[in-house]
């Protein structure tokens, strides 16, 4: 791709607490999809010229468009290019880039590429590599957060190497338990145990995929706390000593252990519990001399007792609704941080204003066990208006391609309240026109209009009781026919666009109705 013009490095950037300029350096972006264009756009923001990295599947991407210059890291599988830190690394020499932002994900808590990025003098956008050392394997963030003196969910003090070794840790501590992968994330590497005749498949289970998705198959135990809420802090952190939390975000809407919806404030959470826990969560980042955007997640019962799970030393998927809920931009925050600003508020400072919702728009089929869907976006299109925020990686015409999280976007709504949050947001998926791959908008908005959520009265076990969807109304002839032209010409290596005598049609079939996101 051809490169384009720079822009001017002689500027400044002001952060902090009117702490004055700061250089613009060059920063590489280094990620995909829709958290690399949300960086990308926060650089643009401040001025900072920009480089995107590509693999072969995204050579065409919105990413890849959004950056002064692009340079691509390798073929399709992550392994190969954007888990590559000496190509991302390379590519920061090759374009003058200095100041590197990891998004989520690939090497975004990877503490060796870290220490790699400091000894090329590269700055790394993110906490020190100690503090993801120490809070990136569970079984050393407990032991950590207990020296602290964090509460923690009972369980092994440690890994536990045998399954005898685990039957003497469940039977001290209580059935159920959950075996976990030491390195796990993701939902990955978790299975529930609630009697000793299920330990040796579920502790063989969790070491085989624990080796599959981690390559560690070290496994720890903890309790199961029955029906409990996951609740996370936010937290900003700068190497001037400052530490903030910025209260909490309810991502107890859970398929498989990954979250699908998230919510700030959390409903139905005392004020006492949501100041103990800001607290809990500044205590934590604060051992660790934590630096940059981090996430303390907990988990949380019916009593509104709390316990520290872990800590995820990055950017979270969900940080729009905490924007939306503080008005406070976390990827500036981030940026200016790595350069060495002091955090631009203080503690008094944060306030949560009005409700914040955020839906993950995903590419799969809740009709066949929600499969991915890749495919090409025949129609996307979208809602707009007051209130909503959209960050996604796609246009209308876009491929979502096989090789990655098939996540789409992530549509965010703000109201002055909650209840009228959630008719927001109902009323955009409902009006969100998606055609050409299956989706799960219909089961996002099954989980809103479900009793337990709009009452803000509900678990981790909440999409578990929904009945199933319906299966999937047979697609409109335009869109299969389009869907043909556009697997045929991907299989040639060239970009599809919708050819006009389709796009009239949809329209058509559009203002009759035919298009609709369900």
């Amino acid at each position: 791709m051809a490169d384009h013009a720079p822009a001017s490095s002689s500027a400044a950037v002001c952060c902090g607490f009117g702490v004055p300029v700061i250089p613009r350096p060059k920063v590489l972006v280094a990620n995909r999809g829709e958290i690399a264009c949300r960086v990308l756009r926060a650089c643009r923001e401040l001025g900072l010229p920009t480089v995107a990295v590509y693999s072969d599947p995204d050579a065409r991407a919105r990413h890849v468009w959004l950056a002064d210059e692009a340079v691509r890291v390798g073929p399709a599988p992550s392994a190969d290019s954007y888990l590559r830190g000496d190509r991302i690394l390379a590519a920061m020499r090759q374009t003058g880039a200095t100041l590197v932002h990891p998004g989520y994900g690939f090497l975004s808590e990877n503490a060796d590429f870290r220490d790699a990025c400091d000894d090329a003098g590269m700055t790394f956008v993110g906490p020190p590599a100690a503090a993801m050392r120490a809070m990136g394997v569970k079984t050393s963030a407990r032991a950590a957060m207990r020296a602290a003196g964090v509460p923690v969910v009972p369980g092994s003090d440690g890994p536990v190497a045998t399954i005898a070794e685990a039957l003497h840790v469940c039977e001290t501590i209580g059935w159920p338990v959950m075996l976990k992968a030491a390195s796990g994330g993701g939902g990955k590497g978790i299975r529930v145990v609630r009697a000793a005749d299920e330990l040796q498949a579920a502790f063989e289970g969790v070491q085989r995929e624990a080796t599959a998705y981690f390559k560690d198959a070290t496994v720890y135990l903890e309790k199961c706390i029955e029906r409990p809420r996951h609740v996370e802090i936010q937290v900003l952190a700068d190497r001037h000593g400052h530490t903030i939390h910025l209260f909490e975000r309810e991502c107890s809407v859970q398929r498989r252990n990954q979250k699908i919806i998230e919510e700030s404030p959390a409903a139905n959470l005392s004020e006492a519990t949501r100041q103990a826990m800001g607290a809990m969560a500044v205590k934590a980042a604060a051992a660790v001399g934590y630096e940059s955007a981090g996430t303390i997640e907990c988990l949380v019962d019916a009593g509104e007792n709390f316990w520290f799970l872990e800590m995820n030393t990055r950017l979270q998927v969900e940080h729009p609704v905490t924007e939306l809920a503080t008005g406070i931009d976390l990827v500036v925050e981030q940026l200016c941080i790595a350069q060495g600003a002091p955090l631009s508020v203080r503690q008094e400072d944060v306030q949560q204003r009005g409700h914040a919702i955020e839906c993950r728009i995903y590419a799969e089929d809740p009709a066949r066990g929600f499969l991915p869907s890749p495919g090409p976006l025949v129609v996307y299109r979208p809602p707009v208006g007051p209130g909503l925020r959209l960050d996604d990686g796609f246009g209308e015409g876009d491929e979502v391609p096989r090789f990655y999280d098939p996540m789409i976007a992530k549509l965010s709504a703000w109201a002055p309240d909650r209840p009228r949050c959630i008719g927001r947001m109902q009323a955009a998926l409902a009006a969100f026109e998606i055609a050409g791959i299956a989706h799960n908008i219909d089961h996002l908005l099954q989980v809103l209009a479900s009793a337990a959520f709009q009452a803000g009265r509900y678990d981790t076990g909440l999409v578990g009781t929904l009945p199933p969807l319906p299966t999937t109304a047979e697609a409109d002839p335009w869109v299969l026919a389009w869907a043909a032209i556009a697997e045929h010409r991907a299989s040639r290596g060239r970009s599809a666009t919708p050819p006009t005598s389709a796009e009239s049609a949809w329209a058509l079939q559009a203002r009759q109705g035919g298009l609709r996101s369900r």
